[in-house]
Formats: structure tokens, sequence, C-alpha cells
């Protein structure tokens, strides 16, 4: 604790949903004493979690990297491991993701996130043999992958994103399709005609309006809006 840092108490209202009690879902208040301005939310949660054992969140590395604890703080979509106090304004608000079946409190059904994620292949496909050592890539083909590949899949991008919550099913969302273009982007694929035309139609990349929630809530600052905008003109250029 820094010698200027003084403890401080501050005021919750998290989501609290259990479906297999019937109960409606609602908002349950909470104070906890003792906090620092410099801890996280995710510190918050596991004081709150001491104090109420059916609180339900999911949290691992408490590092920003492994990207389990996305929830919706105080309107907007963010990892509670790397969201300081400090910065959240009170009553700190914890919802679940939006648009996402809420299994209990503030733990979400993953399911279609994953389904539309491997659906775009994120896997190299090369139909040349295989060479005994490496794809080989240039230093500026392998910067072409930047902001790419840095995705840790915490959905916090496609569940802060309107045409996801109206097209869940068909649309693949933010995070899958920065995927899907991660895989164009990279010299050694082979298959950029049949990843093209896996995403051809008005909904599985089309329904993106430009909006820019994804790129404003991505705890990595990266920029799906861009990667879709880029796969939109290698469709449009196969197709002329």
């Amino acid at each position: 604790m820094s010698e200027h840092e003084q403890p401080i108490s501050m005021r919750f209202r998290i989501y609290r949903y259990d479906p297999e009690s019937g109960a409606a879902p609602a908002m349950q208040d909470y104070v906890v004493d003792d906090l620092l301005p410099s801890m996280m939310l995710r510190d918050a949660l596991l004081r709150i979690k001491a104090q109420d054992e059916t609180l339900s969140f999911r949290h691992s590395c408490g590092e920003g990297v492994c990207g389990s604890d996305g929830v919706n703080i105080n309107g907007r979509n963010g990892l509670a491991c790397i969201t300081p106090l400090k910065d959240l304004h009170q009553p700190v608000e914890v919802r679940p993701l939006p648009g996402m079946p809420v299994i209990r409190d503030l733990v979400v059904d993953m399911s279609r996130f994953f389904h539309h994620y491997r659906s775009v292949k994120p896997w190299l496909i090369v139909h040349d043999p295989m060479p005994e050592i490496e794809l080989a890539q240039t230093p500026a083909e392998r910067e072409k992958l930047d902001g790419l590949y840095e995705c840790i899949l915490c959905a916090c991008c496609t569940t802060s994103c309107p045409s996801f919550w109206w097209n869940p099913d068909r649309f693949r969302g933010p995070a899958a399709l920065l995927q899907a273009y991660r895989f164009l982007a990279d010299n050694r694929d082979q298959a950029t005609e049949e990843r093209l035309n896996d995403l051809d139609g008005p909904y599985r990349l089309f329904r993106c309006h430009t909006i820019m929630n994804c790129a404003d809530v991505c705890p990595k600052g990266l920029n799906p809006t861009a990667a879709i905008h880029n796969i939109k003109k290698l469709m449009a250029e196969q197709s002329t």
C-alpha cells in the first residue's frame, strides 16, 4: 500500500440471478470496507464473495490475459481484473455481459460466442506440402498480424455490439471476424477464397454498421471494426 493511499468504503450493486430458484433477476447492494483506490474491481468482487458465498462470477489470472472476468461495469464492458476502483463512480453497478444467456449471476453462457469463433476456422490452412522446418515469414509479413493475434476472447467487444444482440445466431461478431481477418492477412494461409465464401451473405459479415463499440471496449486496444472493413475490401476485390 502506498503511504499516501487511504482505505475507503465503496458501494456496489450486483446483478443476481439463479434460474434454478425460479426468482426473477434482481440487483443486490453491497458495501465493502477497507478497499484501496489502486485495487481492481476483481479484488472487490472477491471481497463481496467472502461476504456472500452465493455470488457467482468467473475469474482466473487477474492480469488481463485470460479474458475470463469480462462483465458490464457501470454500463460499459470490461475486465474486472484491470478496472481500477478509483475510476468507478458509486454505486458501482456490475452486470453480466449483455446479449448472452445468463447461467448464474455474472456468469454467462459463452457457447454461441465460441461457435462463431470456431466457424471462421481460426487456424492456418495450407494446401501445399508442409516444409520440414517452418513456414517462414519476413518481418514485414509478420508485422501485418500485429493488432490481430492479441485477442484474448473475453467477448467484451462482441457483447457490446448491437448487431450481435439483434442477430446472435447469424452475425459472427467482432471477435470472430477479427480472427477471420487475422488468417486472411497471413501470407502463409492458402484458403482466402474459402474463408471469404464462408463469410458471404447478408448476416455473417455485413451486419456490422461501423459504430465502433467493439474497438471502444477492447481491453487490448484492438480494432475489430478495421479488420471487418478489410475483409469487406478483400471480398469486393474477389468479386471484380
